[in-house]
C-alpha cells in the first residue's frame, strides 16, 4: 500500500479549554484521603500498570514491557497481511510476533497528503525498540528522526493485534517524550468508514490534544491543553456505544456523544511528521517513551 493517512483535520474547537475545566471540576473529585480520585472506569492514574477487569472492560493487553528486548531491527519485515487481525511482522519472534504489528516499512504518513516541505514513511525496523531505562523500568522506545541529507522522517505506528478490528473498548498508555524537537508528533487513533477518535495527538513540542471526528462528518471535537507531552502522562480512551470519553491522569478532557463509531476498528499507536508549524530539521531525532500498555474489550458481563 502506497499510503496509509488519515483525513484533514479542523481546528476549530467544539469542547475548548472553558468545558474542560468544567469537566474537571465535576469529575476529578478529591477521594477522602485527599488525593485525586480517577474519573475513569479503571480509575486508571497510577504510574503502575493495572492489571484486571473494571465495571464493563475486560483486560486483553497488559505490558509492561520489563525484561524484555526487542532491539532495533526486529520490528522488519510486516508486511504480511496488513490492517487485518492476521497481521504480524516477520522480524519479530516470540511473544512480540504474537502481540505486536506495525505499519510496514515503505508506507507514508499523513504528512505526505498536506502541503507539507516535510513528509514521512513508515520505518519500524529503524525506529522501534524495547529495553530497559537506567532505572531498569521496561520502555518501548519510539525515536523518530530525519536523514542527514534532508529525506522523510523515519515515522513508526505500532499496534496491539490484540485489539485490532475490535468494536468499542478501553485503550490506555503512561508515555512520555523524553526527547524533544520540532516537527515530530503523535495521533493515537481509531479511524475508518468515515469515523475518527484521536487521543493522544500533538506535536511533540506542545501539549496533549484529543479529537473526535464525527462519522460521516459534522464540527469535530476538540479537547486541548491536557498536560505537556515531556512529562509523564497516563491517557486513556473509552469508546462504548454512542459514547467516546478522553482522561489524562484520570482526568476526564473530552466527552462527544455525536455519531459516534459503531463498526469494529483497529487501536493504531501512530507517530509521524508534524503537520503543524516547523518540519524537522535534517539530522534531528526525536524520542517517545511507552511504559506500559493496557487495552480491553467491552461489554463482558
Amino acid at each position: 500500500m502506497g499510503a496509509h493517512s488519515v483525513p484533514k483535520r479542523r481546528r476549530t474547537a467544539l469542547a475548548g479549554t472553558v468545558g474542560a475545566a468544567l469537566i474537571a471540576a465535576l469529575l476529578f473529585t478529591p477521594a477522602a484521603d485527599g488525593a485525586p480520585r480517577s474519573a475513569d472506569a479503571c480509575r486508571t492514574a497510577e504510574t503502575r500498570l493495572p492489571r484486571g477487569d473494571c465495571g464493563p472492560f475486560w483486560q486483553v493487553v497488559a505490558e509492561d514491557f520489563n525484561g524484555d528486548r526487542v532491539p532495533l531491527g526486529a520490528f522488519s519485515d510486516c508486511d504480511h497481511a496488513p490492517d487485518t487481525q492476521a497481521a504480524y511482522c516477520g522480524g519479530l519472534s516470540g511473544k512480540y510476533r504474537d502481540n505486536w504489528w506495525a505499519y510496514p516499512t515503505g508506507w507514508r504518513d499523513t504528512a505526505n497528503d498536506r502541503d507539507r516541505d516535510v513528509v514521512g514513511v513508515y520505518h519500524p525496523e529503524d525506529t522501534v525498540s524495547v529495553g530497559p531505562a537506567p532505572s531498569g523500568d521496561g520502555r518501548m522506545r519510539i525515536r523518530l528522526w530525519r536523514p542527514q541529507d534532508g529525506g522523510p522522517v523515519h515515522s513508526a505506528a505500532v499496534v496491539p493485534r490484540a485489539v485490532m478490528q475490535m468494536k468499542y473498548g478501553k485503550y490506555s498508555a503512561r508515555i512520555k517524550v523524553t526527547r524533544p524537537a520540532p516537527g515530530y508528533k503523535s495521533a493515537w487513533l481509531h479511524y475508518g468508514a468515515g469515523c475518527e477518535m484521536d487521543h493522544p495527538e500533538g506535536e511533540w513540542t506542545g501539549e496533549l490534544t484529543a479529537f473526535h471526528h464525527p462519522c460521516g462528518g459534522g464540527e469535530q471535537g476538540y479537547f486541548p491543553g491536557a498536560g505537556d507531552w515531556t512529562r509523564w502522562h497516563t491517557v486513556s480512551t473509552e469508546w462504548t456505544p454512542g459514547h467516546v470519553r478522553f482522561f489524562v491522569d484520570g482526568r476526564q478532557i473530552g466527552h462527544d456523544t455525536r455519531n459516534v463509531p459503531d463498526t469494529a476498528l483497529s487501536w493504531v499507536m501512530q507517530n509521524e511528521s508534524a503537520l503543524e508549524g516547523p518540519g524537522a530539521a535534517p539530522g534531528s531525532s526525536a524520542q517517545l517513551e511507552v511504559t506500559w500498555v493496557a487495552a480491553y474489550t467491552y461489554g463482558w458481563k
